[in-house]
């Protein structure tokens, strides 16, 4: 087995799961059942994305593809008076 993606998230981790089998490769979240053993705290490292080793090319092209943990936004400033307001 080889990690394809670690993921921050649950909802990352099984979006790329499903786009794996959507291409009919087998792949398995691991650490899943660890999310809540820390209670509110945040565990990060813990999600794992693996798939066989024989599809690991084929599957860092799909996780490639899904454009996942870009580049965020500019981030908002106090003195931004038009933020969260959508362009006119």
């Amino acid at each position: 087995m080889h990690v394809i993606y670690q993921a921050d998230n649950l909802f990352d981790a099984h979006l790329v799961k499903h786009a794996l089998e959507d291409a009919g490769i087998p792949a398995f979240v691991f650490g899943e059942s660890l999310l809540g053993g820390m209670g509110e705290l945040p565990l990060f490292g813990v999600l794992r994305v693996c798939v066989p080793d024989l599809a690991r090319p084929e599957a860092e092209a799909i996780v490639t593809g899904l454009d996942l943990g870009g580049p965020q936004d500019a981030p908002i400033f106090d003195g931004d008076e038009s933020a969260g307001l959508l362009p006119a």
